[in-house]
């Protein structure tokens, strides 16, 4: 093997299953004669770190070994922290690069006029001095979009997909998402007793600010009504539905889970605080919103309840942390092998080595044919034979 210095890290939100990844790395690493050298805050170790400060070189560069790896796969989160950095869109230079010339372009969002500076200069300049010779990141659309880029650039890369919204391309499994599920199916089961002795409307928001995947699999093993962002359902509909549902069941209450992103025709989800590297901004809740309306035309009282980042913590279940570890033993093999520019996945439900996917396509979207019943809203759960364990394709 050529390669004997890895780097690891992970970028964007935190989910179940990454301590899974980099302990295996590790692990699989040592038998090999690689050495696994963890990056802390993803890209941001690679942007703000100053190699010739012990300080910041601690804070940032953290050799990883059997020993301070040993029970990380026990807990949820990342041991090596995470942040939302995009070394190719910074709007401000880190206090390291101060003073020094990049490549600049203007962004206009909303009339709104901005410099972004692209550092990848500074970032193939610091992977050189630690002596990087592969780089597995570990992360979502936005994470791995960097990680091509450094790819082409000349920087051996593995991409790792995680995300609890389950929607990057090319595979049809990212990591953290069956537990993400399952967190939302107990939570959801936990409270319907409130719900029912109330005898109200049950509003569960999660996760999904492009693609409904996070809704749609919860509404599937809860068997409720979903709203998802790839179709904008009818309000007064959806308002008719939930009620009748609520006066035909026996303990008089209904349920719905609504993705963050999910809108209705007439409505946009309202966005609040500043883009982060990625001009992603938060969305209100469309929950709320949805709430409000039903008690102006029913009268009928809701409870609403915001499950997002309670299904991102804690420890992962027996799936993530199988993919998990497959994923990383793949990426160790892609490694040995001399393989770059590619990606762990899941296809047609087999594992697989594929290609990043080009940012440019944006995130995988729920198929609205095959997984959305459109009059009902609700999953659709007939004719699945033949279907990958995860009934979607890449």
């Amino acid at each position: 093997m050529a390669a004997k210095r890895i780097g690891i890290l992970t970028g964007g939100g935190d989910v179940p299953g990454l301590n899974s990844v980099i302990k295996t790395v590790v692990y699989r690493g040592s038998e090999i004669g690689a050495e696994v050298i963890g990056l802390r805050r993803g890209w941001e170790a690679l942007t703000h770190v100053d190699l010739n400060d012990p300080a910041s070189r601690a804070r940032y560069v953290l050799p990883l070994n059997r020993e301070n790896t040993r029970t990380i796969d026990r807990t949820g989160g990342t041991y090596l922290h995470s942040s939302r950095t995009n070394p190719s869109k910074m709007k401000k230079l880190p206090p390291v690069l101060a003073g020094q010339t990049f490549p600049s372009t203007q962004v206009t969002k909303k009339g709104e006029t901005s410099t972004v500076f692209d550092v990848s200069p500074a970032v193939l300049k610091n992977i050189e001095t630690l002596g990087l010779d592969y780089l597995i990141a570990i992360g979502g659309d936005d994470t791995l979009s960097y990680a091509a880029a450094l790819d082409r650039q000349g920087m051996k890369v593995i991409a790792v997909p995680k995300t609890m919204d389950n929607d990057v391309r090319n595979t049809e499994y990212c990591i953290g998402f069956s537990t993400a599920i399952t967190r939302a199916m107990d939570a959801i089961d936990r409270q319907r007793t409130t719900v029912g002795s109330h005898e109200r409307i049950g509003l569960f928001r999660v996760f999904g600010r492009d693609a409904g995947y996070t809704a749609l699999y919860t509404a599937y093993v809860t068997s409720t009504r979903c709203c998802i962002p790839e179709y904008k359902v009818k309000l007064d509909k959806l308002i008719e539905l939930l009620i009748t549902d609520k006066k035909h069941n026996p303990s008089n209450y209904s349920i719905a889970i609504l993705s963050e992103g999910a809108e209705w025709e007439g409505y946009t989800v309202k966005e609040y605080g500043e883009p982060d590297a990625f001009g992603h901004r938060k969305k209100m809740s469309v929950a709320e919103d949805l709430s409000s309306e039903i008690k102006k035309a029913t009268g009928e009282e809701t409870i609403v309840s915001d499950l997002t980042y309670d299904l991102r913590s804690g420890s992962p279940d027996f799936v993530d942390k199988m993919v998990a570890a497959t994923f990383a033993g793949m990426a160790l093999d892609a490694i040995e092998e001399g393989q770059h520019g590619l990606m762990t996945a899941i296809n047609e439900g087999c594992y697989r080595l594929v290609e990043i996917p080009d940012p440019k396509l944006g995130p995988r979207k729920v198929d609205l044919a095959t997984m959305y019943n459109t009059e009902r809203y609700r999953p659709t759960y007939d004719h699945k034979l033949g279907f990958p364990i995860f009934l979607t394709r890449a």
